[in-house]
């Protein structure tokens, strides 16, 4: 019953090159046989799928994606199964659930409440990088999951909250649980340079772990130490250090925001290309919209937050050490805030964990206390209080000419960077596949369509190392998105950010519909993607 004929669709193959018609059979959750238009017999099937005026192309890989707890609590997750996305890769940021050990799990939590919720609903019945994989695939998910170490995490693990060097214990420690990650299925490690505890660590020891990643032939997805006033050194240094590493490099949601950035996307792309020309294994995701999303708590000074977040919550709620943690982020610039002083009219509110703020959503922080009649950093110092850190933000920095340029570079991939929590997310969340398809190379021709597809299935499942995945080809799984090239559109707005997308009727992971007629079926037809494990 798994056998299906997809007939007359319109062949998008991931390559990059000329698209075609074509019957497509699958058969036992593979692609069985493609047969073009006029090359002989038209293979049969028990069921038939009419293609006409739909594009065939491999089923999209979100390769920054923040569904970590969001596929256990949520089996639908439209979110990213009505957008066409078969495969995320989870663990994004240097912050996530394993490797832990109850205390760990704790602050993590805390931690990053603001990007999956607090966790309540979530029993964590796991604490090592394999037992969240065997979790999903316990559970049942509705989309498959790759998984990347998260560096903050480890060093939260073993060093804790200090800004300081490890010991070469700790070291060792940290190096032992990226090895153990690795060896139960991780694709890579990732980075939050500035996210507290992980930017604490210097090159030198993350030189290390990268060795240990290379050693596993993984890649390194670093969120870098600055996208503003820093961003073309921090760029330079994970080249830099990955080089030393003989480590691959995956640069994550690679933007050039900020004033100071403007203009400046051919500076990053150009490092890039003179790094890849030189030997090295790069590539980079983005998201294609202008502004970013993160918590609020990440704006504060590095210093505000070392010893975790309860240590921070004290030194918000002390007026002297409150006056320190305003002067840094509103007159000199926050290594939290990219070095660049924070423009409060830039900083929205998109999602807070206290029903009882839910007033502040929607409104910048400027404009939130432009209405009580106070200074910003007084309003935002009372929401990060109440809110126990755990506000999410839009932060309306970027360019849309840095955004083309960057999304057009050969070593460029999708990724939605996609934070699920809050009344008002990004819509990016709901909306960075269709946006891409409709909008960029449909609207606008920054890309062709066919080159976009492959910017969104070949190329991040050649960075994943995935040999059955990413192409319309003989063999490879079936997992396909069906899409009409002429409707496809984001129906997500910043007004309105949990709209579906339009134009995207079906949706197969191993040849089974997860999405069908425009409808999420009941399939959980997901399982975790693990390196040299399972593809």
């Amino acid at each position: 019953m798994d056998d299906l004929v997809i007939k007359d669709a319109r062949v998008i193959d991931g390559t990059g090159g000329a698209s075609y018609r074509a019957d497509v059979r699958l058969a036992a959750g593979r692609i069985a046989e493609i047969r073009p238009e006029g090359a002989g017999p038209r293979p049969t099937a028990p069921r038939t799928i009419d293609g006409t005026g739909l594009a065939l192309a491999p089923g999209f890989i979100d390769m920054h994606a923040h569904s970590d707890l969001a596929l256990l609590r949520d089996p639908d997750h439209s979110a990213k199964a009505a957008q066409g996305v078969t495969l995320e890769v989870l663990g994004q940021d240097g912050l996530s659930y394993a490797p832990v050990d109850d205390r760990t799990l704790a602050q993590v939590r805390q931690a990053i409440t603001g990007w999956n919720g607090d966790g309540s609903d979530i029993d964590f019945d796991w604490r090592t990088v394999g037992e969240y994989l065997d979790r999903l695939d316990r559970q049942g998910i509705a989309v498959n999951a790759a998984y990347l170490i998260p560096q903050g995490t480890v060093r939260m693990y073993a060093v804790g909250w200090d800004d300081r060097d490890a010991t070469p214990a700790e070291l060792d420690h940290m190096k032992r649980l990226v090895a153990e990650g690795m060896e139960q299925g991780a694709v890579g490690m990732s980075s939050g340079l500035t996210y507290t505890p992980g930017m604490y660590a210097k090159d030198a020891e993350l030189t290390e772990l990268c060795r240990t990643v290379a050693a596993y032939d993984g890649y390194y997805c670093p969120h870098h130490r600055s996208y503003g006033a820093g961003a073309l050194d921090a760029y330079k240094e994970m080249v830099e250090l990955t080089r030393t590493a003989s480590c691959s490099l995956h640069l994550a949601h690679a933007t050039m925001n900020f004033g100071v950035n403007k203009g400046k996307a051919g500076d990053l792309l150009a490092l890039l290309d003179d790094a890849i020309a030189a030997g090295a294994d790069i590539s980079l995701d983005t998201y294609p919209y202008t502004p970013g999303s993160t918590t609020l708590v990440a704006m504060l000074p590095s210093w505000a937050n070392e010893g975790g977040p309860d240590a921070t919550l004290a030194r918000l709620k002390d007026d002297e050490t409150a006056e320190r943690v305003r002067h840094h982020v509103e007159e000199l610039g926050s290594d939290g805030c990219h070095g660049v002083p924070i423009e409060w009219d830039t900083i929205e509110v998109s999602g807070v964990t206290d029903p009882g703020l839910v007033s502040c959503v929607g409104k910048t922080i400027a404009r939130a206390a432009a209405e009580r009649g106070e200074a910003p950093w007084v309003t935002a110092r009372r929401l990060l209080i109440n809110d126990k850190l755990g506000s999410t933000i839009l932060q309306h920095v970027g360019h849309e000419d840095n955004v083309r340029a960057i999304m057009q570079h050969p070593v460029h991939t999708g990724g939605s960077d996609g934070i699920l929590q809050g009344f008002k997310p990004h819509p990016r969340a709901y909306g960075t596949f269709p946006h891409y398809l409709g909008h960029y190379a449909r609207d606008l021709g920054v890309m062709s369509l066919e080159e976009t597809v492959a910017h969104l299935t070949s190329r991040p499942a050649a960075r994943l190392r995935l040999p059955d995945r990413g192409l319309v080809r003989e063999g490879y799984r079936a997992d396909l998105v069906l899409f009409d090239p002429e409707t496809v559109a984001a129906g997500s707005t910043f007004e309105a950010p949990r709209t579906l997308p339009v134009g995207i009727p079906h949706v197969l992971i191993d040849g089974k519909f997860v999405m069908k007629d425009g409808r999420r079926t009941d399939t959980l037809a997901g399982k975790s993607v693990r390196r040299n494990v399972n593809s």
